[in-house]
């Protein structure tokens, strides 16, 4: 018996009895020969439910098992190989199944004794041989490695701990050395087997940044992916002293005291991916505790004092990354539960609080929003009513705590809260501000002589504005306050706020231009001095960005679009701002950007349905004249040249929680509106425009991963790939194309993906594998039915490009399929690319796997005449293929050689022979030789 690679499952004798069992078994068989997988694996557990026999759950198990491997997923292929074995312990193929999941797993030593035994089973068996002999290279190389970074590691440990060696360049290269050793596993295992997380501990206590940074560095290699050396570490450190790290006022040092957090809980949340699993339950007691504890010292961490700004951030960062859920498929929400029990009052305390005043907790620009933001992802993540409900009871109790009894200082917390609601979960900002007093206290503080109050108030206002419940008593009550407020006040950082307030109230009426809150060139007005400030850097980015603010709302007019874009200095500043460390611009900017090129989702009115609504006196909703798609492109040139692409690229990059998934959404759209027209894409890809696309179509919302998507389409299509995602980055592309071909996108987006996925097939074989990994094989088939031409063609091209792998011309010689009669007919369509592309994958299989050539004359009756137009056909594309075809007919066998050569496809080669050197005429004279050598036909005396 010969085994290879995972192999095939093998057929068996029926059972007496077993007749269901082994009918899906057989079904599961045919689906692992065709790549269906997951397919298969239903059926062998099915059939595994039908209290199938010992000697047929041997053989349901080691099938999985090579199912698990096929889909890459070891851990199961192990378990199922096992069970196998338990049932037969001489099962060879189950033995050799499991040695290949475990040599994948890392487990080497375990892998070697399986493949032992398969040897002693099987002794001439050279596939055992070859990979017990590979196995034991690698163990040897192993130990090898092992042994040698034993001395390193102390060397660079007596380096870095040495106080003689304080700021030399030796002790900088023993730092980066340790931390490059972490990123392997076997690395990072000898470091810690070493007394590494003691030693590292010795390089945080040193209070150096240099130090403490290798450390942390090198302590995210230790606990990556691994669950025991993460709750072991923990253990010798504390809980307590990592977290405080993030306070330190070192911001690179705080960074990456959060990747470590974030490492942390990944590896204490997703278990262990690696080796070493033999020891983790002896480790690990409750994982769930340790994360609790870990949340819990976050939490506390928020209302410290003497806790920096930076490091309150990054905490607000985690806590929005690991407490939600990651899907809302999983039912469970406990730890979101728990948090809000155990730490909404100090979240809100954190979002309630006032930059930089005497006393208070030390706070960003950043900090109030990342606030917003985590206590949107916690009202989001609760599943029913009464979780909301005491959601907006604790929310509600904290603000009349502090708006009760606590005088001025107090009132201005609540409202400093109320607003920090209002941006995240307006639900619970909507009820706060219905609370007694609170509407009628910012009103009344909007008049104060104190700066500060007047901030606080007017902010308020602004956010309050928005909301549907508050929009009109602001309209009727506001708007008066605000011009005032803008009128009289000397002070810049409350005009620009009253301004934005304006411009909200004024943008009331969206891209209807016939629902304009204020007087005619009011909004332009208000656009021109928001363009004022916003150029002005003798201003603090914080005060610009209400500027921002202010454009994001009145960019829904196209007369202000129009004159933003013509304002170089505007442009430029808003570019500059979306870059600086002010992050909480970046919705404004991105809001503005979508706005000015015209990508929000609008659908042109039914004319009859207008007219009815006109004649029943109904508001019709009006487009601005300046928002014709040829003022759009125009537009869209002007924020090309002013390099909005290099801003979004910055923006895109941001590890900050205000990159939220709308804000994505938002950057998503503008960017397919920049790639619309071809002549601009160059420009897209030279600003770094196709790696910014990447992370965008990989995670947001549903719609704005598809909006990426497809502008990553676009690029693939007019672009070389190879040079617009450099290096690796070309794989990352493949699965945001796929996702297009879904039947929930429209049929551009299908077809751009097809074209897309068309041009990277004809690259390279391991593209080609990431696009049949991501079973795009079956979608790309179905839409070679579509009835549009284009889609048809474009699938139809695909296809030609991925026959040049394996498993796509298995998939064509396997039997009872009718993939090869679609070719063949389509090689007859009237559509001459379709027929070009179907003419080049017959070509392609043909000669790839000679055994179709028989099956051609028997998929239809119509063959032959197919052969003779390609042949005929004035297109020399065509021509060439269909003579390619026929010669490769011809060299299969002699019989179907003489089926063309008694037809009129001998005349036609004849002719063709004798035209000008060229492809075709060589496969012609090609076809007539071999049919001579078979004796078909003579030479003549001239020897033609």
């Amino acid at each position: 018996m010969t085994v290879s690679g995972a192999g095939s499952p093998e057929p068996r004798p029926v059972v007496p009895g077993a007749s269901s069992v082994e009918q899906l078994r057989k079904e599961g068989n045919e689906l692992f020969k065709c790549g269906d997988y997951e397919g298969a694996l239903t059926a062998y557990t099915q059939a595994l439910g039908l209290g199938a026999t010992p000697q047929d759950q041997a053989i349901l198990h080691r099938n999985r098992a090579a199912c698990h491997l096929k889909l890459e997923d070891y851990d199961k292929a192990e378990t199922e190989a096992s069970k196998a074995i338990e049932k037969d312990g001489g099962d060879v193929k189950a033995l050799y199944r499991r040695s290949q999941a475990l040599e994948k797993l890392g487990r080497l030593d375990q892998a070697v004794l399986d493949l032992q035994r398969c040897v002693s089973l099987e002794p001439k068996n050279k596939v055992f041989q070859e990979a017990l002999r590979n196995i034991g290279g690698q163990i040897q190389e192993k130990v090898r490695y092992m042994s040698s970074t034993d001395a390193k590691v102390e060397q660079m440990f007596q380096i870095l701990l040495d106080p003689q060696e304080k700021g030399t360049e030796k002790k900088q290269k023993a730092s980066q050395n340790l931390v490059v050793l972490a990123r392997e596993d076997a690395g990072a295992e000898k470091i810690f087997r070493s007394n590494g997380v003691q030693l590292l501990q010795c390089l945080l206590d040193t209070g150096e940044a240099d130090l403490m940074l290798a450390a942390l560095r090198t302590l995210v290699g230790i606990c990556s992916e691994h669950q025991s050396r993460t709750v072991a570490t923990l253990s010798v450190l504390g809980t307590r002293r990592v977290v405080s790290i993030l306070g330190v006022e070192n911001q690179a040092v705080s960074l990456a005291a959060c990747h470590l957090l974030h490492v942390m809980f990944d590896a204490l949340k997703e278990g262990v991916k690696k080796g070493f699993r033999g020891k983790e339950g002896a480790i690990i007691v409750d994982p769930a505790r340790e994360l609790k504890v870990l949340i819990s010292n976050l939490l506390e961490l928020l209302t410290e004092v003497g806790v920096s700004g930076q490091g309150r951030d990054n905490a607000l960062t985690l806590l929005i990354k690991v407490v939600p859920r990651k899907s809302v498929k999983d039912p469970n929400n406990s730890l979101t539960l728990w948090v809000i029990d155990q730490g909404l009052k100090k979240i809100l305390e954190v979002g309630g609080s006032v930059q930089d005043p005497p006393g208070e907790l030390t706070v960003t620009a950043n900090s109030r929003m990342s606030a917003s933001i985590l206590l949107s992802k916690l009202f989001d993540d609760l599943k029913c009513d009464a979780e909301r409900e005491n959601f907006h009871r604790l929310c509600e109790n904290y603000i009349k705590s502090w708006f009760e009894g606590h005088g001025l200082a107090g009132k201005l917390r609540a409202i400093q809260t109320v607003s920090c609601l209002l941006q995240g979960p307006c639900d619970a900002g909507n009820r706060a501000l219905e609370l007694s007093g609170v509407m009628e206290s910012v009103i009344a503080l909007c008049a104060s002589e104190q700066e500060e109050e007047q901030l606080v108030a007017v902010e308020a206002l602004i956010h309050a504005a928005g909301k549907a419940k508050r929009a009109s008593f602001i309209t009727t009550n506001g708007v008066s306050l605000l011009k005032d407020l803008y009128k009289r006040s000397e002070k810049d950082s409350i005009r620009i706020r009253a301004l934005v307030g304006l411009c909200k109230l004024g943008s009331a009426g969206g891209t209807d231009f016939s629902m304009k809150q204020f007087a005619e060139g009011s909004t332009l007005k208000l656009a021109k001095q928001c363009r004022k400030w916003l150029c002005n850097d003798q201003i603090d980015a914080g005060t610009r960005r209400w500027a921002v603010e202010g454009l994001a709302y009145l960019t829904f007019d196209a007369d202000v679009k129009e004159e933003f874009v013509e304002d170089e200095a505007a442009l430029k500043a808003l570019v500059q701002l979306s870059r600086s460390e002010e992050r909480s611009v970046l919705f404004a900017v991105a809001s503005a950007l979508v706005n000015c090129t015209n990508s929000y989702d609008y659908e042109e009115p039914d004319p009859k349905m207008v007219e009815l609504a006109k004649y029943a006196k109904q508001h019709v909703p009006e487009q601005h004249p300046k928002d014709k798609p040829s003022f759009v492109r125009a537009r869209v040139k002007k924020l090309l040249a002013a390099g909005v692409v290099s801003a979004m690229t910055c923006m895109v990059k941001t590890e900050s929680p205000v990159l939220t998934n709308s804000c994505r959404e938002l950057l998503s759209r503008v960017f397919l509106a920049l790639v619309e027209e071809v002549e601009d894409r160059g420009t897209v890809v030279a600003q770094g425009g196709g790696k910014a696309l990447l992370p965008l179509a990989l995670e947001g919302t549903d719609v704005g991963q598809t909006k990426a998507a497809q502008a990553l389409a676009k690029l693939t299509i007019t672009s070389n790939p190879e040079m617009t995602f450099p290096g690796e980055r070309i794989y990352e592309v493949v699965r945001p194309l796929v996702s297009l071909l879904h039947l929930n996108c429209s049929g551009l987006q299908n077809f751009e993906a097809l074209m897309a996925l068309t041009n990277l097939a004809g690259i390279s074989e391991r593209l080609r594998q990431k696009i049949l990994k991501e079973k795009a094989v079956p979608m790309i088939e179905g839409y070679m039915f579509e009835e549009h031409e284009m889609i048809r063609r474009a699938a139809t091209e695909c296809m030609c490009n991925l026959a040049m792998s394996k498993e796509v011309q298995d998939l064509f010689e396997a039997k009872g399929n009718d993939r090869l009669k679609l070719l063949v007919l389509y090689s007859g369509e009237d559509d001459e690319l379709l027929r070009q592309a179907a003419a080049g994958g017959l070509a392609m299989l043909t000669s790839m796997r000679p055994s179709l050539c028989s099956r051609i004359p028997q998929v239809t009756t119509h063959w032959l005449e197919i052969l003779q137009a390609l042949l005929l056909s004035p297109n020399q594309e065509l021509q060439h293929r269909g003579a390619v075809v026929v010669l490769n007919m011809v060299e299969a066998s002699r019989e179907i050689a003489s089926t063309l050569i008694e037809s009129e496809v001998l005349e036609i080669l004849s002719v063709l022979a004798k035209g000008k050197e060229s492809p075709i005429t060589r496969a012609a004279a090609a076809c007539l030789e071999k049919a001579v050598e078979y004796g078909l036909i003579k030479l003549n005396q001239d020897g033609d």
